[in-house]
């Protein structure tokens, strides 16, 4: 089966192993695989008696979701009209996030039946909000670390915070977003006979569950519209402080490498994947590299200012490169990424921009 191993130390604890589980004791990552796999089989067990019991109609009135109304006499952007033979039930965990609504909004214009599933720990409801009341969407209020219920013939599975403030500030959550959350997706994938996409942003291991198709996306840096202006991320940070004519603070030496991808070239990936019959990993990114201060200097020349550079202590297991290889993208899926860079940063600006007065963005102050 698949699973992501996000800070492997805690995840024994979270799933239940209460002997040691120091790095000292682990003899070797295979020691770890075979744990983690006996402990997640013993998890899908007990997934099914629990799937079986929620069955129960009287008892699926009590699932903690909230779904959000519809709304009359709205003007939503125009769909393409499928047969029903054609439309298909897709949910989007995460689907408020960046990355997912920029999905969801692909998939809506493509014609299908739409559920959102966010607990909006770092989604925005803001990000769907065109799609609210529109007789193929739903957006559910829900938590996936407890099971719920839904028929769909397909899961994009992106419900896990990839901003680096979020995810520090409760790693724990996280952790449990990606092992219990993951669990229950592939639980109901396995129940309503579903293809299940996995975005993952750490190394997947594993073999295909049975009787499950999965799907599996490694994503590398993305960016565009939708963004929140603080999270945290390279991007983010350098547009921000450009408009503000703040110098950009890049950690030294600078000389590190990163490769940006647009976030429209990602969702086209995503599907392609999701419509593949290929199931091992596969990595979704930008192969062109750019230091980092190359990228500060686009920054600057894409927005006109003449802000300082200003280098900072290296960050603590800061990766020196980053590239990703997508030879399997470009033969198993016929992608690649066809966004320019400064097009890409030119838009994500222009989204910036329009919203930088919003008080949503500022409340993060007082968090």
């Amino acid at each position: 089966m698949f699973f992501i191993f996000n800070f492997t130390v805690f995840l024994l604890y979270i799933l239940g192993d209460r002997r040691s589980a120091a790095p000292a004791v682990v003899a070797s990552m295979a020691d770890i695989r075979l744990e983690l796999v006996t402990i997640i089989r013993e998890e899908l067990t007990k997934m099914e008696t629990r799937v079986k019991y929620l069955e129960d109609d009287s008892l699926l009135k009590k699932m903690e979701y909230k779904t959000i109304a519809e709304i009359p006499n709205k003007e939503y952007p125009k769909i393409r009209l499928l047969a029903q033979s054609e439309k298909k039930r897709i949910l989007v965990t995460g689907g408020a996030g960046f990355v997912g609504s920029h999905l969801v909004d692909w998939l809506m214009l493509d014609g299908h039946e739409v559920t959102v599933v966010d607990n909006f720990f770092t989604g925005r409801k803001s990000n769907v909000e065109q799609w609210i009341g529109h007789e193929n969407f739903e957006l559910r209020i829900h938590d996936i670390v407890t099971p719920m219920m839904i028929e769909v013939d397909e899961i994009y599975h992106l419900a896990s915070p990839a901003s680096p403030v979020k995810y520090m500030f409760n790693p724990i959550k996280t952790i449990k977003t990606n092992v219990v959350g993951t669990l229950n997706m592939l639980g109901l994938a396995k129940r309503v006979k579903a293809k299940l996409l996995l975005a993952s942003t750490s190394e997947v291991y594993g073999d295909p569950l049975e009787n499950v198709e999965v799907r599996v996306a490694r994503i590398f840096n993305t960016f565009g519209p939708k963004m929140h202006m603080f999270d945290g991320r390279v991007v983010s940070n350098f547009i921000i402080q450009a408009l503000q004519w703040k110098p950009l603070t890049i950690s030294f030496p600078g000389n590190q490498t990163r490769s940006f991808m647009y976030v429209s070239d990602l969702v086209r990936g995503l599907i392609l994947l999701m419509k593949s019959n290929y199931s091992l990993p596969v990595n979704l990114g930008n192969p062109e590299e750019h230091t980092i201060l190359e990228f500060a200097q686009i920054i600057q020349q894409e927005l006109g200012v003449g802000t300082q550079i200003t280098m900072m202590p290296s960050a603590q297991d800061d990766p020196r490169r980053r590239k990703p290889d997508i030879t399997k993208a470009k033969k198993f899926l016929n992608w690649h990424p066809t966004v320019p860079l400064r097009a890409g940063i030119r838009n994500t600006v222009k989204y910036f921009k329009s919203v930088l007065n919003d008080t949503e963005f500022f409340s993060h102050s007082s968090q």
